[in-house]
């Protein structure tokens, strides 16, 4: 009997021989004939290894050769971070931050010598968009919110998570230019529609905006965003690929079936601010909601025409908020020209935001929001002591749901299910669990931004200022923010002076 077994295994392994032999034939007379690749063509088979180790290599330096705060777009250390948040774990370390304090751009937060007591402290307030000017203004609760991420771009299992999650958590979730879906309603959250260059989801068969699906829409939105460009792509509009357009996002979005969903690289009908600011006005109008623009921000232009032309036009043409995108925005897929060199980050494109609208007299009308790689509460405070009202997060709000960063979002390949709609990868993307890390996550970022209010002497982080925030130049010295950027007055005090 083992002499049989013994002559089977026998035969088998020379089978398997044959056919691994065979495989490596086929591989080296295919290499050598080959003429795209010079390596595989001087070194047949052998080659072939390069590529293998070429293509794994990022992920093996993710987990075997990088420290924890060298990798990009998001370190290890930022990312365990928000995992440990998103699972309500905390975020206690012991013997010292492996942070270098002496690298240029970290921010110190100047720590008060008698810091608010817990029987002193005051709950954050909320803040009211577009009261006065919309029928329908908007509470807004919590500081950190939900930034835009398409339903295409991300799975319905991943929508469906955020829903609950930001409704647990009361923030807003905001739809990204892919239309709104059951998935996002399902939660029962606030919702902010974002109305993308190609207008998805609001539009009629020609592609232009419907005023009979915008007031459809009104009821179960709380706010629309005139998407003008997004931080990972000023200037070109958002790709879906065919494979990524089902028949359920094909019907959302109002586009054909299987085929590539490219939006154009701005909105038709706006070509300058007047067209931009009748937009606002007439979309708030129609719907009776507040109206914002999403913008990445270049320079000083559109900021100064912005404002002169409300201040020429009344209050009534402003946008009720403005989402500031920083130039490191990177949820969608893009070019990689546009994302590495296009746009200021939002260390530097938010103050020129809020100063234009002090200067302008404008910043009590017009909410700020800001964005950028603000995935901790460290940046968020930062953002708030600048100026900002809110700060909004895509990839931080990834991460609560699972995300690996493995920089796959835009292949259908996503091996956590956030970003694909392979329904096996999907399976793994479980609702009922998620939606509880993303409502922590958001919870405890608000919690930890009223922690670093308190420690600076604020009694709630709304009254954070640029004085309370230090940004370390060269050298290691640090430097007030207000002494980097200055508080502008107001060009009416300015006048009377």
């Amino acid at each position: 009997m083992s002499g049989m077994l013994g002559v089977v295994s026998y035969g088998l392994g020379t089978i398997v021989g044959f056919i691994v032999l065979a495989v490596l034939v086929f591989w080296f007379i295919q290499d050598v004939t080959q003429k795209k690749h010079a390596v595989l063509r001087n070194f047949p088979v052998v080659g072939r290894l390069r590529y293998f180790f070429e293509k794994q290599g990022e992920y093996f330096r993710q987990y075997l050769f990088m420290n924890d705060r060298e990798e990009l777009p998001f370190n290890r250390s930022a990312r365990s971070w928000v995992y440990r948040l998103a699972k309500a774990e905390g975020g206690i370390i012991g013997f010292g931050s492996t942070s270098n304090t002496n690298e240029p751009g970290s921010i110190l937060f100047v720590n008060a010598p008698y810091p608010v007591l817990d029987e002193d402290r005051l709950p954050t307030p909320s803040l009211m968009i577009g009261e006065g000017f919309a029928r329908q203004p908007f509470e807004a609760k919590s500081i950190v919110n939900i930034s835009g991420m398409s339903f295409g771009a991300i799975s319905a299992p991943a929508v469906r998570a955020l829903s609950h999650g930001a409704a647990l958590a009361g923030c807003w979730m905001d739809t990204g230019e892919g239309g709104l879906s059951p998935y996002h309603l399902e939660g029962g959250c606030d919702i902010i529609m974002q109305i993308g260059t190609a207008k998805y989801g609001i539009r009629d068969r020609d592609g232009n905006l419907s005023a009979e699906r915008a007031k459809e829409l009104a009821p179960q939105v709380k706010a629309f965003e005139i998407k003008l460009s997004q931080g990972a792509k000023p200037g070109k509009g958002g790709v879906l690929p065919a494979a990524k357009v089902t028949e359920e996002i094909a019907r959302i979005r109002g586009i054909p079936l299987r085929q590539d969903s490219i939006s154009p690289n701005r909105h038709r009908d706006i070509a300058n601010v007047n067209e931009l600011l009748d937009k606002i006005a007439y979309l708030r109008d129609l719907t009776g909601r507040p109206v914002g623009v999403k913008t990445a921000i270049g320079g000083w232009q559109f900021m100064n025409e912005l404002c002169d032309a409300i201040n020429r036009r009344g209050l009534e043409y402003a946008p009720d908020f403005l989402a500031v995108d920083g130039g490191e925005g990177g949820s969608g897929a893009a070019p990689q020209a546009l994302m590495d060199h296009m746009a200021l980050p939002i260390a530097e494109a938010l103050p020129r935001v809020v100063d234009a609208l002090i200067e302008s007299g404008l910043r009590q009308r017009i909410r700020v929001v800001a964005a950028g790689k603000l995935i901790s509460s460290a940046r968020a405070a930062w953002a708030l002591c600048v100026g900002a009202d809110f700060v909004n997060s895509a990839r931080g709000f990834m991460f609560s749901l699972g995300c690996i960063q493995a920089l796959r979002c835009h292949q259908n390949s996503c091996p956590t299910g956030v970003t694909t709609h392979d329904k096996r990868l999907q399976r793994g993307l479980v609702v009922a669990e998620k939606q509880l890390r993303v409502a922590q996550y958001a919870t405890g970022m608000n919690r930890e931004i009223d922690m670093i209010a308190h420690s600076c002497g604020c009694r709630q982080a709304r009254e954070l200022r640029r004085e309370h925030v230090r940004v370390v130049q060269s050298a290691g010295q640090s430097v007030a923010l207000n002494i980097l950027y200055p508080y502008p007055e107001a060009a009416s005090k300015l006048r009377a002076a």
